[in-house]
């Protein structure tokens, strides 16, 4: 399995900037010594592009999918795309792997939302039958899944290298540790702030958590974690403050601990901010304390 460190960082930022400007981040942040970036997929870069392009520019940082959406490849064309990756630099990419969600599936790709999880299963076992023809990687891709729910990551513990929670709170890493085993990958999302005034810090942290509490896949899920629809509904400070933490780096670095006390394997850390600059000051303050 590929080692992608305790802590790394995760980030959508990248793709409202030119390429160039994307490779000079990266290489920050290879220098300021993350060991892995998380990059998502929506309806901008493809992360299989964006993956080779930041892997070239880095000479250590690994690259994961958090996620590649199993609606948009087949499934040789997702297990090719990883082979690929891996064999041409050194094994540095990780294939995070997710069903998305049913406004971009249904809406934007046309494709039939209705059975997420059978339709997951047999991706991954068409990916474990493809044919590949290409020079092999130094050791056998690494894949981990988008799972929230019980069942989705028992999947992650019977066909893949474990999970990547996102948009949760650290009681949903005990949860997740527990039904994957001990030996597989929990590599969970952390949303953080780097403000220390409620007000400013919640103001952030909404804006930028108002697209996820809109789709039901989060939302059911801190429903069934315990908070209320109206909580959901309408971001209590409760709520806020579960999914994101906010404060200085030390209250940062307490929560990504709680994570990792809860089982967390890996914490991938996404800077929240109000504007779109990438965050590379941000990642240097927090890698003083968490790398």
């Amino acid at each position: 399995m590929i080692d992608i460190g305790t802590v790394g960082i995760w980030s959508g930022a990248l793709d409202g900037h030119p390429a160039g400007r994307v490779r000079e981040a990266v290489a920050e942040l290879d220098a300021q010594g993350w060991p892995c970036l998380w990059i998502p997929e929506t309806v901008s870069r493809d992360p299989f592009v964006a993956a080779g392009m930041i892997l070239g520019a880095t000479p250590n940082l690994k690259v994961a999918t958090g996620i590649a959406s199993i609606w948009a490849r087949d499934p040789m064309t997702t297990a090719n795309a990883s082979l690929t990756l891996n064999e041409a630099y050194d094994g540095r990419f990780l294939l995070g792997l997710g069903v998305s969600h049913h406004t971009i599936t249904e809406w934007v790709r046309k494709h039939d939302y209705s059975k997420p999880l059978t339709k997951m299963r047999e991706y991954l076992d068409r990916m474990d039958k493809s044919m590949y023809k290409g020079p092999p990687p130094p050791e056998p891709p690494s894949r981990v899944l988008a799972a929230l729910g019980p069942k989705m990551l028992a999947l992650s513990a019977e066909m893949a290298d474990g999970a990547h929670p996102y948009f949760v709170p650290v009681e949903h890493t005990t949860i997740a540790r527990e039904l994957v085993g001990p030996d597989k990958m929990v590599a969970t999302e952390q949303m953080v702030v780097l403000e220390t005034d409620p007000t400013k810090a919640r103001e952030i942290a909404r804006k930028n958590m108002a697209v996820y509490l809109g789709l039901p896949n989060y939302a059911n899920n801190l429903i069934r974690m315990g908070y209320t629809e109206d909580e959901v509904t309408n971001a209590s400070d409760r709520v806020v403050d579960a999914i994101v933490v906010w404060g200085d780096i030390d209250t940062i670095a307490s929560r990504v601990k709680a994570h990792q006390d809860a089982g967390a394997s890996h914490v991938c850390v996404q800077v929240l901010q109000s504007g779109t600059d990438i965050p590379t000051s941000a990642w240097g303050e927090l890698a003083s304390a968490l790398i």
